[in-house]
């Protein structure tokens, strides 16, 4: 099984720079989108190229139009769709959506960034915490939880170009990689990680000054899967040469099957 995590930064965009001829060729079974920023009504011709791919479609849009947004694609029918989590400023910025099968839960998530100034990054700050305590909770209803998307995060060192110019950007920050660290030790897998320790892979690079074509980049996309699932773990895979967006995606192959 193939699941695609991938930020197209806009689907609207990403459609025009053949993002369906490119996800028709990779034929991933699910595919957790994060900033789609439109709501289904608007883009009718997009929903029904996902149709016609064979993908049933799910979506979980701010309420600000061109902003933010979740959405999952998956060709198996989820037994249970979770549009949000409860806290109200959280949904209302359209940033988790989960659907249930019968082996495992999919999370696309989409973690505010903190770049835009002081009160945002309060309010990332704010999402740790809560996201901290929300999935304590809900694993323990359901155990096997792949979180795939956005963590505006980078890690470690060798997650980022150029971890000492960046020591104090957020995405770097010391609060947040520690946040990570201890996401990580209360019973996660970083599945990137699991099966690659090289430096200087990355899912986001800025548009601007070249950074893409000289890999400046930083790791901040990530599928985080739960302990009971490390032995259905088969291979994670970066693709960089996926160019609808400003990130790329990121594959992770699992050693299951379900029934369509």
């Amino acid at each position: 099984m193939k699941i695609i995590s991938y930020n197209v930064n806009g689907i609207r965009s990403a459609s025009t720079k053949n993002f369906f001829g490119w996800l028709q060729s990779v034929d991933a079974d699910m595919i957790c989108l994060q900033e789609v920023k439109a709501l289904p009504v608007q883009i009718p011709e997009i929903i029904a190229l996902i149709e016609h791919l064979g993908y049933h479609h799910y979506w979980f849009p701010a309420e600000k139009k061109g902003y933010s947004g979740v959405a999952i694609l998956s060709k198996i029918k989820p037994n249970h769709i979770a549009y949000g989590c409860g806290e109200e400023w959280i949904d209302k910025e359209g940033r988790i959506l989960r659907a249930d099968f019968d082996d495992f839960s999919l999370m696309s998530l989409y973690m505010p960034s903190g770049s835009s100034g002081e009160d945002r990054q309060l309010k990332k700050y704010d999402f740790m915490r809560f996201f901290d305590t929300y999935i304590d909770e809900l694993r323990k209803d359901f155990p096997k939880l792949i979180i795939s998307g956005d963590y505006n995060i980078c890690h470690t060192a060798i997650d980022i170009h150029n971890p000492k110019s960046n020591a104090k950007s957020s995405g770097f920050l010391p609060e947040e990689r520690e946040w990570m660290e201890l996401f990580l030790n209360n019973g996660f897998i970083d599945t990137f990680r699991y099966f690659n320790k090289d430096p200087h892979h990355y899912t986001w690079w800025s548009f601007r000054a070249g950074s893409r074509g000289k890999n400046l980049g930083w790791r901040i996309d990530y599928h985080l899967a739960t302990v009971p699932l490390l032995n259905k773990l088969k291979n994670v895979t970066i693709l960089p040469d996926a160019i609808h967006s400003d990130h790329c995606p990121v594959l992770l192959e699992l050693d299951v099957n379900l029934n369509n």
